[in-house]
């Protein structure tokens, strides 16, 4: 395993702790919604640190200018919808639950991304193996979910 996919790998572990963590957040309050917001308005402020101890030079106005209206909204629509979503489903659902559908539901959804190459990502055709899969996939899914 090279550093990319241990990077991968710890960054997955790290998303499936904040969930937890954030879900708690959400009963404590009362609400999945204000949960995301103290989850965003955190994540902001630590990217914008980040961004100050890294950013050598900023995007000039003229590529601001060319990047899609579609692109500065409906990335942080979708994860505001994913992300309240999961601090709603995991008390309901538990965690294992939650985190095995929704993994399940991004692996369909990057095949299929990856496939038509969406918003210029590698083309990577679906093909027998991918299928297979997906398949192994949907059984796995099966499986941890069986109850007798």
């Amino acid at each position: 395993m090279n550093w990319l996919s241990l990077l991968a790998f710890v960054s997955g572990a790290a998303i499936a702790v904040q969930m937890a963590l954030n879900a708690k957040l959400g009963t404590l309050l009362g609400s999945p919604i204000l949960a995301s917001i103290c989850a965003f308005t955190a994540a902001a402020c630590f990217s914008t640190f980040a961004l100050l101890i890294t950013l050598r030079e900023g995007p000039s106005l003229d590529q601001i200018k060319a990047v899609p209206f579609h692109l500065w909204y409906i990335g942080g629509l979708l994860s505001a919808l994913a992300i309240a979503s999961f601090y709603f489903l995991i008390p309901k659902m538990g965690l294992g639950a939650m985190v095995s559908f929704a993994l399940s539901g991004q692996l369909v959804a990057a095949v299929v991304c990856g496939h038509f190459g969406w918003a210029d990502v590698p083309s990577n055709p679906i093909n027998l193996q991918r299928i297979g899969g997906l398949i192994c996939l949907i059984a796995g899914l099966m499986l941890i979910h069986y109850e007798r």
